[in-house]
């Protein structure tokens, strides 16, 4: 891998053939060309025998527009469930993973052209110690070709049938805060971020929808929050949409006992214009989210909570609120989201530890006790 004097990166890998081959391309950063590496490199360990020269595939013969130049414009067309076009966060997500994980791939293959066979060879070139990323890969090319078939652009079936792969085998269990611990790390934040983690912790509002809150937005007398935008970072400049969901337009009550941590906020640290951000830098700018995660990196470690991310509060909030015997409608309204799936989840997490179902199981085999002061009919 080297620099060039235009100040892209240019890779280039020893195939088995003992040739040195490079990447059809050059890359923005140093990053990109390292995954390129890393993905040639097990590109290479999975096809063995069958391994084609990235030049070549990059050139195949043409056989209608490759799955790369598909998904320039389908991507843009691509609708959410609600019939909505993509957030811009969203689709820069997706437009990432596809430059990262399938365009030198698959992507450079004619759309027509790709097989079952090819698909679970690129499938098993994708890093398997992060399940999390093989499966939005997967579940993007599949959508992908699931697009292609209905704008009747390629015949069915869709090349993508291995089973489970759009799902993540989750690792890591979410341990969710205590309301102490909330308390804590708000208290070790800089007083100007304390209520963000507050209103994250028991309002579960998502990063972007806290990030452009605006003066206009609270309703202090009501108790009320009106989330109706969300900032998101695409390609390095502020881009303010709506929420992640068509759901997530909603009006959320604060819990009255950090009612007051918010009307000391806005009148400490927020602007008196109603389009002031409630966590604005100098000249109303957004906060910078890096900024913000390394202040809340420092603050968990304090309260020893090393394990806890900030997108994770957003967790403990609807838990907490499930406990409190909030129905599934009730969280998917409070939280935002568009499906009952995450709310079925948090209602699971929140009827407690397999540990307190079995003492639970122990109180119901007791016998029930006699109740003091009242014996057997005309003893003594």
């Amino acid at each position: 891998m080297r620099e060039l004097p235009s100040g892209r990166y240019q890779a280039s890998v020893l195939g088995p053939d003992l040739r040195r081959h490079t990447a059809p391309r050059t890359f923005e950063t140093r990053m990109d060309a390292e995954g390129w590496l890393h993905a040639e490199r097990r590109y290479m360990d999975a096809a063995e025998a069958d391994w084609v020269p990235p030049g070549e595939r990059a050139n195949r013969p043409a056989g209608g527009a490759t799955l790369a130049e598909y998904a320039e414009g389908a991507l843009g067309r691509r609708m959410t469930r609600a019939g909505e076009p993509l957030r811009p966060g969203t689709l820069a997500l997706y437009r990432s993973v596809f430059d990262r994980l399938v365009r030198d791939d698959l992507g450079a293959m004619p759309l027509r052209s790709v097989a079952p066979a090819d698909v679970v060879r690129w499938y098993a070139t994708l890093d398997g110690t992060k399940p999390t990323q093989r499966a939005h890969a997967y579940a993007l090319v599949h959508g992908l070709f699931a697009q292609a078939i209905r704008e009747k652009l390629i015949p069915e079936p869709n090349p993508c049938q291995i089973d489970g792969a759009h799902k993540a085998q989750h690792t890591r269990d979410l341990d969710p805060a205590t309301p102490a611990e909330i308390a804590a790390i708000a208290d070790a934040m800089p007083e100007r971020w304390r209520l963000l983690v507050l209103l994250a912790g028991w309002c579960g509002l998502r990063y972007g929808e806290l990030a452009e809150l605006r003066r206009r937005d609270v309703r202090v007398a009501a108790g009320l929050i009106v989330v109706e935008r969300a900032v998101y970072r695409v390609n390095g400049v502020d881009t303010v949409g709506p929420p992640k969901t068509a759901a997530g337009r909603r009006r959320v009550s604060v819990p009255p006992h950090i009612l007051p941590a918010l009307v000391d906020h806005l009148e400490r640290f927020t602007g008196p214009e109603p389009d002031a951000l409630l966590f604005g830098r100098a000249g109303n700018r957004h906060p910078v989210a890096r900024e913000v995660g390394r202040t809340f990196a420092a603050a968990r470690s304090v309260v020893g909570r090393p394990d806890l991310r900030l997108h994770d509060l957003r967790h403990t909030s609807a838990v907490m609120a499930a406990r409190t015997g909030a129905t599934v409608k009730e969280l998917m309204e409070r939280l935002g989201h568009g499906t009952p799936a995450m709310a079925l989840h948090y209602q699971h997490v929140a009827a407690g530890r397999d540990a307190e179902i079995a003492r639970m199981l122990s109180v119901m085999a007791e016998p029930p006790k006699r109740r003091k002061g009242k014996g057997r009919k005309g003893a003594g």
